[in-house]
């Protein structure tokens, strides 16, 4: 009944869906990755001009962490390193991926998280955006993907469901290997009701749900329900928490089905932003909130990559904890498959957080690497971070040719104002090491 249900909402015919859950021990598994969510921009990270009841919902029922990265500030860098539990660069997608159809972006010789858990038995599907290529290969279904509705582009109208960055004849919606035509109909609305049939159909055998949702990306277009709400905010702080607050009651939708399915507890929920805010003129030059940390999408200073990130499972991970160590969004394959007692991996660059998530141990990044190209990257060990050629698009704090090597002590210096790399040659030596080692791999 369920598979036949799913057929008939969605045109997905899943896997045998026959068997009892009770066979199955294996948790479900939903990802929910916003879009340019800036670094505080959430009730629990301290926000207190925004509305995200259901977002902190998720972190009172889990962890939330406060120290956790995306790899890379820019959109189809930052999803490949999700899905493949490898930096971008190892991933081969340092770049963003085109938005036009035929065209290429994730290597498809790297294994997906969604491939890995359908070769255990997971149903699995995307919903929303995708921005990791735009041929039949490289598409969702192509990637491990039983079932695919969104947009294979960076980023839509979400009305008319057009390419929303340049000409104006680009039409991007696509159920499967369909192209399929909703006009005026509210993507956020359309997305939603996918997963609500997913869900549904789904709910007999395991399930992976990668629920990439457009927004607070461009164009900020929140309901007229919570731009009424938020009426008296400052531009563009007022458009931007619309966004906001639209995706957080959408999120409530889906929590409220899954309750009343009995799903909650048999589910690991992971949310994080895919980098920081935005502050291009086409999100009206900002709106979004990295509090104290320097830099946004675009740069690697902290409000450029570190992220709201939570993770529950109610059934397994204590309620209402926050965790200080460092984690990066490679780190959610590893983790995935430990939590779902799958065989890791070999070649990750992600590390589980199992053992931080539960038992609050030692962060397992002594390093990390963010590169762009050789001429823009960073590195982190310890307490520390080494910039070449940093950039921040807010331009508060301006840089010059003294700061091409950028360090920073992060405990010292959380804001990133001041570079110290004269003061500590030797720390900028060591740190120079550090990434060339790294990066010497993929010369």
């Amino acid at each position: 009944m369920a598979s036949i249900l799913l057929a008939i909402i969605t045109g997905f015919v899943p896997p045998d869906l026959s068997a009892n859950r009770s066979t199955y021990s294996k948790p479900n598994v939903i990802i929910i990755y916003t879009d340019d969510q800036g670094t505080l921009d959430m009730n629990c990270y301290g926000s207190k001009d925004l509305f995200t009841p259901n977002m902190d919902r998720l972190a009172e029922n889990g962890v939330r962490f406060t120290q956790f990265y995306a790899a890379s500030s820019i959109c189809s860098p930052s999803r490949a390193a999700l899905l493949t539990g490898k930096t971008p660069l190892a991933a081969g997608m340092n770049e963003n991926s085109p938005s036009a159809k035929g065209k290429g972006g994730l290597p498809t010789e790297q294994l997906t998280v969604a491939e890995a858990l359908r070769e255990n038995g997971y149903v699995t599907a995307h919903i929303g955006k995708w921005h990791l290529g735009y041929s039949p290969e490289t598409m969702p279904n192509g990637q491990g993907f039983d079932y695919s509705f969104g947009h294979m582009g960076g980023c839509i109208d979400n009305y008319s469901h057009f390419y929303h960055w340049h000409g104006s004849n680009r039409h991007d919606l696509w159920e499967n290997d369909q192209e399929v035509w909703r006009d005026g109909v509210y993507f956020q609305d359309l997305m939603a009701d996918k997963v609500d049939s997913f869900l549904i159909a789904s709910k007999e055998k395991p399930f992976f749900l990668y629920y990439a949702i457009n927004l607070p990306h461009y164009p900020l277009q929140g309901t007229a329900k919570w731009r009424a709400h938020y009426q008296n905010l400052p531009h563009p702080r007022d458009k931007y928490a619309a966004a906001i607050s639209t995706v957080d009651e959408r999120i409530g939708r889906m929590l409220n089905r899954m309750e009343e399915l009995g799903l909650l507890d048999e589910t690991i929920i992971i949310f994080q932003s895919d980098h920081g805010h935005s502050v291009e003129e086409r999100t009206f030059s900002g709106g979004g909130n990295a509090g104290p940390y320097r830099g946004t999408k675009f740069s690697f200073f902290e409000g450029g990559i570190r992220v709201p990130a939570l993770i529950s499972w109610p059934k397994v991970i204590p309620k209402g904890l926050v965790r200080d160590q460092v984690g990066i969004n490679t780190d959610w394959f590893p983790t995935i498959l430990d939590l779902c007692g799958i065989e890791p991996i070999e070649n990750l660059e992600g590390k589980t957080l199992k053992k931080v998530i539960l038992t609050n141990d030692d962060s397992p990044h002594q390093e990390f690497w963010w590169h762009q190209s050789e001429t823009h990257w960073a590195v982190r060990k310890g307490d520390w971070k080494l910039y070449k050629n940093p950039r921040d698009p807010t331009g508060k704090v301006p840089l010059d040719e003294k700061d091409s090597l950028f360090l920073v002590n992060l405990v010292k210096d959380p804001g990133e104002r001041t570079n110290v790399a004269a003061q500590h040659p030797g720390k900028v030596a060591r740190l120079l090491k550090v990434y060339q080692d790294w990066y010497a791999q993929f010369d």
